[in-house]
């Protein structure tokens, strides 16, 4: 994910990163001025600490631990989503909690 440049590319990249929230400490305030962006009212200003953020953002979902092994047993789920500026995908199992 470069950095973005419209609105709905903000919006694309919050829902996925909201899926994981729980995951990613300080997901709330990393987010707050990403999240500022969408807003009707508010002009499109991409700053510096927008770009921290969301580079932070990046960092920590592409870093989270695993939560638990996966069971050869089970079936595998693989999510995917494409948009003109690029393409994402998960690998998840359905199975007991951690």
């Amino acid at each position: 994910w470069g950095t973005t440049e419209s609105v709905s590319e903000i919006r694309s990249f919050l829902g996925l990163a909201g899926y994981y929230r729980r995951f990613i400490e300080g997901f709330s305030k990393l987010a707050l001025h990403l999240n500022q962006l969408t807003r009707k009212v508010q002009a499109f200003v991409w700053d510096d600490q927008c770009e921290k953020n969301f580079q932070e953002l990046k960092r920590r979902l592409t870093s989270a631990h695993v939560l638990i092994l996966p069971n050869p047993k089970e079936s595998f789920v693989v999510y995917c989503d494409a948009y003109k500026m690029g393409l994402g995908g998960v690998l998840m199992q359905k199975g007991q909690s951690a």
